[in-house]
């Protein structure tokens, strides 16, 4: 069995469009349906992918596996809450339905490999787990091995939206009854 890295070797020619194998097509379509994969994106393929992504999403994926762009690729995983809890990171979930993982501070590649390979090591972890777990320490261990690749630690930008804090002007007017007074003579 191929190590996952080995296909991350430089390859000739046009830059890929896509992360997944892919080839050109003609297709025929009418004009209207054209207009409308225009408005989702101005390349036609692109907006057909993003179409279809909800669909892609129900078809299972390795625990863990690597997508590629260019020269370079990022591990992603399906989601799990047991993988944060244990390892610290964050799952950012993608369209596929699957997560990129990364790190809300900062910590070697060697500490997460280290803390992966104890948490196999402890019984504890569900079936489904156990499997993401070991891809990814599969994954890291083949990088870290390889003379042909190197293991670089990125940064990605996140956009968080604040809650507001509800001002006096914001809340709902309170209704407060008030009984009539009582004339007294």
């Amino acid at each position: 069995m191929d190590s996952p890295v080995t296909t991350l070797a430089a390859r000739r020619g046009r830059p890929r469009k896509f992360l997944a194998p892919s080839r050109a097509i003609t297709l025929t379509l009418p004009d209207h349906v054209i207009e409308a994969l225009a408005a989702i994106d101005a390349d036609l393929s692109r907006a057909i992918v993003r179409l279809t992504q909800p669909e892609l999403a129900k078809r299972p994926h390795p625990p863990a596996e690597l997508a590629k762009y260019g020269q370079r690729a990022v591990i992603v995983v399906n989601p799990t809450r047991t993988l944060e809890q244990w390892t610290g990171v964050t799952l950012v979930p993608l369209p596929d339905g699957r997560a990129l993982i990364s790190f809300e501070r900062p910590r070697s590649i060697a500490e997460v490999e280290l803390t992966i390979s104890d948490a196999i090591a402890d019984h504890r972890l569900s079936r489904t787990d156990q499997a993401t777990f070991k891809a990814i320490e599969e994954i890291l261990r083949a990088a870290r091995r390889s003379k042909d690749v190197t293991l670089q630690q990125r940064s990605i930008i996140v956009l968080e939206t604040r809650r507001r804090a509800r001002t006096s002007s914001s809340k709902p007017a309170r209704r407060v009854r008030t009984t009539p007074a009582k004339a007294t003579v």
